[in-house]
């Protein structure tokens, strides 16, 4: 015999509520740039689950989320660069293993106010030239950059200290990996610095794509002249994919802990990304992978193989196939 404890409604959310208090969690940390393809990934992954699993995304940059998975505080990282030699050295010391697995390419974007009607084009350069830590104090006004450029205040607002977009900024047009700057306005969220360009005539940024495809007329993307055709190339789908947006393109990339791996809402959220990404990707504004580059990263999962292909270094440059060569020989 069965006997009605509570009844109806009650019953109902007593029984929600133990769901929810009972549900397994999915930790993820890490990047600004890859949170919104892991963000939608996630949304879509409790959605299919129907409560049963929690999925929560936190921001702190790529080297601030590193930190957080090397000590083993979350299962997931996102990284908008290769995990570098001192975090393999920290995640080694305490005893972390992990699954390096790329998800999406990003074309790194240069920004400005929509109103700016003569930063239509960039080189390198002069990217350098406002960038480096010796233009601080000193570069500090448009017509500094180019004669014909408005006599302005050169407002700067870019990715800080802990993101992996300020590593690979760095490396690609100043040279070398954290050499900047430092007086500009510097945020791990994206979102801080979209509103920090947004409101500012005379501003200039830089963040990952999504994020300019999530405020449209916002900002406004400047070209950027390839090194090596001399030819001014905007950020888009399209130039990822041909190898033409360059130096500025760069993969994407989640860390998976090898031991959290075991657990089944972590493993079942890992394939569910793998297949989904894709999508989702091109939904928030990046360049999804080639199939294979998906097929390989989930072959690499399932015989969790730990490791990177990337050799502790920051890198510049690195295509779409190249990264899918390295994949499928790894």
């Amino acid at each position: 015999m069965k006997f009605a404890l509570f009844g109806g409604a009650a019953a109902g959310a007593l029984f929600a509520s133990q769901v929810a208090f009972a549900a397994p969690e999915v930790k993820i940390d890490g990047s600004s740039t890859v949170y919104p393809v892991t963000e939608a990934v996630a949304e879509e992954f409790q959605k299919a689950k129907k409560g049963a699993v929690r999925v929560t995304v936190g921001i702190s940059g790529t080297g601030g989320g590193f930190k957080k998975f090397c000590r083993g505080e979350t299962d997931i990282s996102n990284a908008s660069r290769p995990i570098l030699a001192q975090e393999m050295e920290a995640c080694k010391q305490a005893g972390v293993d992990y699954i390096e697995l790329p998800v999406a390419f990003d074309a790194l974007a240069v920004v400005v106010h929509p109103q700016n009607n003569w930063a239509e084009v960039m080189t390198v350069d002069e990217l350098k030239k406002i960038w480096e830590p010796a233009a601080q104090g000193k570069i500090t006004n448009w017509k500094q950059v180019r004669p014909d450029w408005p006599d302005a205040k050169l407002s700067l607002y870019g990715a800080g200290a802990d993101s992996g977009t300020f590593d690979y900024f760095t490396e690609a047009v100043v040279g070398k990996a954290k050499s900047s700057r430092g007086d500009y306005t510097a945020s791990e969220d994206d979102n801080i610095l979209v509103q920090g360009v947004s409101g500012d005539k005379f501003a200039l940024g830089f963040f990952g794509f999504a994020y300019v495809h999530e405020n449209p007329g916002k900002v406004k993307t400047v070209k950027i002249v390839n090194p090596k055709t001399g030819k001014p190339v905007e950020p888009s789908m399209e130039h990822v994919i041909d190898g033409s947006y360059q130096p500025l393109s760069r993969p994407l990339f989640i860390y998976v802990n090898r031991k959290a791996a075991e657990r089944p809402e972590v493993a079942e959220f890992v394939e569910f990304y793998l297949v989904n990404g894709a999508s989702l990707a091109r939904e928030v504004g990046y360049t999804p992978l080639p199939d294979a580059a998906y097929k390989a990263a989930w072959a690499r999962f399932q015989e969790r193989k730990t490791g990177t292909v990337f050799g502790g270094v920051p890198e510049v440059g690195v295509q779409i196939m190249e990264l899918l060569q390295r994949e499928l020989k790894s």
